[in-house]
């Protein structure tokens, strides 16, 4: 990690730019690797990392060779580029985006942002490892995002929200457009969009293009919840090519969503030519799915439970608040949002769920500011600001609330499950 610390620093420094044109000259100039490998495009807004997941994981079963890349990470940056299942050591990241940003600034030119690099160096490693399949999560939007570079054999879009809109556009029709930038001629589209207006704004652009488009939104209302816990569930669901039932160690029940996304998904990829991707892969693949920090729920060694979620926007805080609903839970909250998130819209879903709530501030520089977040609250509740976020992990956990619930940023998440590791001995993500 210590030679990758300046160079991502570097990186980060570069912003975010949107546009193909430059990372299109680098893949090209690094031998256009992201073309060497068959891949899977996942976009949308809420429950693309966990579709991702989920995909990979029944690819890996089915004893292919499974390249999984994912944003952002957790706890560390290698996280995010995965070869059947296990992140890449911490020295051959480095040594891929050094490759990267070497041949990117060659001549003078400039330096690739980070998420550029990031996604250069995975596609340099898929095809290096010779994986079989990669399924990769689009960063953000679809169309002028990095990953849209690659050569999908399908394209899934997953529930579409209201985020960033300044760079994708303000109702929910204009995000599903440039979400719908990753669909290619003559190639399936498989969406559940959660709206009727993302979704038809999604099937213009898919006939626009020529791409074979399926809404699966008229199979999700079959699902069945057969059992729901903290630790996952077992649900039935019906895809347009069968009956399943599964057992997903993933909890809530907006995950039905992503599963019916990611099943359907290898259905069709067996059907395209992958035969080893048969039912039992299916079963064995879901059930191994890990995807830590959402709806994570650990068990303290004093009896009470810390709950994990990357909830950060409204959409998401909303189904968080529901899994509580469902628990009949109540406790701590331990928020704290990024400065261009809806933190109102978060905390009106959350509030009414908290007997008390700890405002920190995520570990990254565009942390809104603690002591900006109680004014916020929906109605009065008890509220404290501990700005540092180790403080606040033990604030939120004295005097021992049954549940402490952490949410508002995959940046407060991953500093405060590593400190939670170290403490208590979890397991890596």
């Amino acid at each position: 990690m210590a030679a990758l610390a300046p160079l991502l620093a570097r990186l980060e420094r570069e912003g975010i730019r949107l546009g193909l044109e430059a990372t299109r000259a680098l893949l090209a100039a690094l031998g256009d690797p992201q073309l060497r490998f068959p891949s899977v495009l996942v976009a949308g807004t809420n429950g693309k990392g966990s579709t991702a997941a989920l995909l990979a994981a029944i690819l890996q079963a089915a004893g292919l060779r499974t390249g999984l890349y994912t944003s952002p990470h957790l706890e560390r940056p290698a996280e995010r580029i995965r070869v059947d299942g296990l992140p890449l050591p911490d020295r051959r990241l480095a040594r891929l985006l050094a490759e990267v940003v070497a041949t990117s600034t060659v001549g003078g030119g400039r330096a690739p942002t980070y998420f550029e690099a990031m996604t250069a160096a995975a596609f340099l490693a898929f095809a290096r490892q010779r994986v079989d399949l990669a399924v990769l999560e689009v960063g953000m939007g679809g169309r002028l995002d990095a990953t849209n570079l690659a050569r999908p054999e399908l394209s899934l879009v997953t529930a579409i929200d209201l985020d960033h809109r300044e760079f994708l556009g303000e109702t929910r029709a204009a995000i599903a457009r440039e979400k719908a930038g990753i669909f290619r001629p003559g190639r399936p589209a498989l969406a559940l969009a959660g709206s009727a207006e993302a979704t038809a704004a999604l099937a213009a652009q898919a006939a626009a293009v020529g791409a074979s488009f399926l809404d699966l939104g008229p199979w999700l209302a079959e699902t069945r919840f057969l059992e729901e816990g903290w630790e996952g569930q077992r649900l039935a669901i019906v895809t347009p090519a069968g009956r399943w039932r599964l057992r997903l160690p993933l909890a809530g029940r907006h995950q039905a969503a992503n599963l019916l996304l990611a099943v359907h998904a290898a259905e069709r990829l067996r059907a395209l030519g992958w035969p080893a991707i048969g039912p039992a892969a299916i079963r064995q693949g879901v059930a191994a799915t890990r995807w830590p920090g959402r709806l994570e729920s650990v068990l303290l060694p004093t009896g009470d439970r810390v709950l994990l979620d990357a909830a950060h926007n409204p959409d998401g805080a909303r189904r968080l608040a529901e899994f509580l609903a469902a628990r009949g839970a109540r406790g701590t909250l331990l928020f704290g949002a990024l400065d261009d998130k809806d933190a109102a819209g978060m905390l009106a879903a959350l509030a009414p769920h908290a007997d008390r709530v700890v405002f920190t501030e995520p570990a990254s520089p565009r942390a809104r500011p603690a002591a900006s977040l109680p004014a916020l609250l929906p109605a009065p509740v008890p509220a404290q600001v501990v700005p540092d976020r180790g403080r606040a992990l033990s604030a939120a956990l004295r005097p021992r609330p049954p549940l402490t619930v952490v949410s508002g940023s995959i940046f407060l998440l991953g500093d405060l499950r590593r400190r939670l590791r170290r403490r208590y001995g979890l397991p890596p993500p």
